[in-house]
């Protein structure tokens, strides 16, 4: 989740220099290159500042998305990989963009967006305006567009979707609902992923729990839905308390019913700031490797005293046995945790 909240540097002021230290300068550029002045190789490797990131894979090819990058008010970047690693772009036919402002629903907010394949097509779900829409594209890199620009009817606004489509082919939307806090839903979709069916709506997760709202704060925050399905039971991750807070982390429940009951496991949160080292991890989404490896790609703070431009991160997940419980349960391996650089000159952050 993207909230315009935080102010522009303040512009440098002009400093007045001595005409004798105005010459040095000159001497020192004129006689040749000084040992300060150097210039970053246009094939060095720079960080992703892509928030609420999503990875799709296709083909053989890794496509990242999330907001912000350049303006999370323009659309979402594509970052493409072959290995996780060695990450290019941003690739979007549009400037960079799979998605820009225009071509679908959306004037400003294009957070949280999920890529995936359905019916021979590209969908993208995502948020503008605080509101959910679903665009299509005939590749990852988009152009993904509308021909009706408009979002998914609801009496409220509602952001984060994760669709989820069943192994008996129904699909599902995961998502957020600002009511009285960010509190998670789910609801039944109609086959051509149009509307949710009205009937089937039900709030599955609130931040209640002491380390869902550290700061007790009057809005708890429940949100970032992910949705895994293992041994015929429903792993529902998502992330708590404000996304500015350092203690955003990710957490999970379990079903055996894509509505629910939800129960939380009892070690969460499994991805925070105590094992994995750097403030405000959370929000992201699961891809599998070429081997078969869990992955969740997230975002973290920017450093251990500012938040934005969030940084992208990927970490290993993995299903364990819970002797407790006899049933798995979500590890991460915090060893496996680094952040994802592009080749390619970064485009200004937010």
């Amino acid at each position: 989740m993207e909230m315009n909240i935080f102010a522009k540097p303040d512009a440098l002021k002009q400093v007045k220099l001595p005409l004798s230290f105005v010459s040095v300068l000159f001497l020192l550029f004129w006689s040749g290159p000084v040992a300060f002045a150097q210039v970053k190789p246009e094939n060095s490797q720079t960080d992703i500042y892509l928030a609420d990131p999503t990875i799709f894979y296709h083909e053989g090819q890794y496509y990242l998305y999330g907001t912000g990058g350049g303006n999370s008010n323009l659309g979402f970047m594509v970052y493409t990989s072959k290995d996780l690693k060695s990450w290019e772009g941003p690739k979007g036919v549009n400037n960079g963009y799979a998605l820009r402002k225009g071509d679908a629903f959306g004037e400003q907010g294009f957070w949280a967006p999920q890529v995936f394949y359905y019916q021979n097509q590209f969908y993208m779900a995502y948020t503008a305006n605080e509101q959910i829409a679903i665009a299509t594209s005939s590749s990852p890199l988009g152009p993904f567009t509308q021909t009706q620009k408009q979002p998914l009817t609801a009496p409220v606004k509602q952001i984060d979707p994760f669709v989820f489509i069943d192994d008996d082919g129904r699909k599902y939307l995961y998502h957020v609902r600002l009511t009285q806090g960010n509190r998670l839903f789910v609801a039944e979709m109609t086959d051509d992923l149009s509307a949710i069916k009205p009937e089937t709506l039900k709030e599955c997760i609130t931040a209640v729990e002491p380390w869902e709202n550290t700061a007790k704060a009057p809005w708890p925050v429940a949100e970032g839905p992910s949705i895994l399905k293992h041994k015929n039971l429903y792993y529902f991750v998502y992330s708590t308390n404000d996304f500015r807070n350092p203690d955003y982390a990710v957490g999970y429940a379990v079903s055996n019913s894509p509505y629910g009951p939800w129960q939380k496991y009892t070690g969460n949160p499994i991805i925070s700031k105590n094992n994995i080292g750097h403030n405000g991890t959370g929000h992201g989404d699961f891809v599998k490797d070429k081997k078969g490896n869990l992955m969740y790609v997230l975002h973290t703070h920017f450093s251990a005293t500012k938040v934005s431009p969030r940084k992208t991160a990927i970490v290993k997940i993995r299903f364990v046995k819970d002797k407790t419980t006899k049933t798995d349960k979500l590890v991460a391996d915090e060893k496996s945790f680094y952040f994802l650089q592009s080749q390619a000159k970064e485009v200004g952050s937010r």
